[in-house]
C-alpha cells in the first residue's frame, strides 16, 4: 500500500481547472472526499469514485461521464427525432453537478451510509476524531482472496493513533449466520494484515498527511501508532430490529465475542469519537 505522489503529479494537480474551480471547495465543505494513493488521487462522492488523477490527468467512469448537453433548449424528455440536437459532454469541470449526480445514483445503501461519515468528519473537520482515509487496499496474506479491503480509517489527532472501521448495513448477509458469519473471517484478516504492516502502514500515512497538509495547507499530526483491533460498525437499523435480531444475533452472541462493535441506526447521526471509544465485549 503506497501513499504517494510525484512531486510533478502533485503539482500539476493542484494547477488544474477543475481542482481549482470545483473539487478544492467541495473538499472543504464536505461534499467530496479526496485520496491519495501510488501517484494517484482519487476523488469520492456519496459513496463513489467520482475522480481519479494520475499523469495523464483526471479521468471518471463512463456511466458517470455519460452527460447529454444540448445544442438547443434544455430537456429532460425527448423525442428520438429531437435525440439528433443533442451532443455528450466533452467537459468535466461544466458538467461538474451532472457528473456528481450519476455518481451517486450508482451507490448502494452500504457506500452511501460510509459516504455520510467520511463526508461530514472528513480530515478537513475540526474533530479530534476524523476520517483520514477510505477503502483501504492491502494485497491478501491470504491466498484464497487477492485483496482485503478495509471501509475506512480515523485518526485521533490527540494521539495520533490509527483506527481502522469495517462497516456493514444491517441488511448485508455477512453480518449474519447461525455459526460463524463471514465479517469474522474478515476481521480475523485484517487485524492479521494490521500487525504485519504497522510499520508501513504507519510510514505511508505520515507521508499521506504530508501531502494533504500541502495540498490544503493545513496541520495534521502524523500518525505514531495505531489500534490493533478493527471495530466493526453496524448501521442501517430501527428500534425493533435493535431489541431484536441485532441483541440476540450479534450483541449477545458467543460468535461475536472478542469483536470491537459498534451500532448506531441512524449513520448521519454518528460521531466517530462514539465509534473511536467502542469496547470490546
Amino acid at each position: 500500500m503506497k501513499r504517494r505522489l510525484d512531486k510533478a503529479i502533485e503539482e500539476s494537480f493542484r494547477k488544474s481547472s477543475l481542482w481549482l474551480n470545483k473539487v478544492e471547495e467541495d473538499c472543504r465543505t464536505g461534499k467530496v472526499f479526496l485520496t491519495i494513493r501510488d501517484n494517484l488521487i482519487d476523488i469520492y462522492y456519496r459513496g463513489g469514485r467520482l475522480f481519479r488523477y494520475d499523469k495523464m490527468g483526471f479521468k471518471t467512469h463512463l456511466k458517470y461521464a455519460s452527460v447529454i448537453t444540448s445544442v438547443a433548449d434544455d430537456k429532460d424528455y425527448l423525442t428520438e427525432r429531437q435525440l439528433s440536437n443533442f451532443k455528450l459532454s466533452s467537459d468535466f469541470e461544466s458538467n461538474y453537478l451532472r457528473i456528481k449526480e450519476n455518481c451517486s445514483n450508482y451507490s448502494g445503501n452500504e457506500a452511501s451510509g460510509i459516504s455520510d461519515v467520511y463526508h461530514k468528519h472528513s480530515y478537513l473537520s475540526s474533530g479530534n476524531v476524523v476520517v483520514l482515509d477510505i477503502e483501504v487496499s492491502f494485497e491478501s496474506l491470504d491466498e484464497k482472496n487477492k485483496q482485503d479491503r478495509i471501509d475506512f480509517i480515523l485518526l485521533n489527532k490527540s494521539t495520533r493513533t490509527l483506527q481502522f472501521i469495517e462497516a456493514k448495513h444491517f441488511s448485508n448477509k455477512e453480518i449474519w449466520s447461525v455459526s460463524t458469519p463471514k465479517v469474522i473471517n474478515q476481521l480475523q484478516r485484517y487485524e492479521k494484515q494490521i500487525k504485519k504492516r504497522k510499520t508501513e502502514i504507519l510510514s505511508e500515512y505520515a507521508e499521506y498527511v504530508r501531502i494533504l497538509n500541502r495540498l490544503f495547507g493545513i496541520s495534521l499530526p502524523e500518525p505514531i501508532d495505531l489500534d490493533p483491533k478493527v471495530t466493526l460498525l453496524i448501521f442501517g437499523f430501527d428500534n425493533d430490529q435493535k431489541t431484536g435480531r441485532l441483541k440476540t444475533l450479534i450483541h449477545e452472541s458467543l460468535e461475536y465475542r472478542g469483536v470491537k462493535k459498534y451500532f448506531i441506526g441512524n449513520i448521519k447521526k454518528v460521531n466517530p469519537v462514539n465509534i473511536w471509544n467502542s469496547k470490546v465485549l
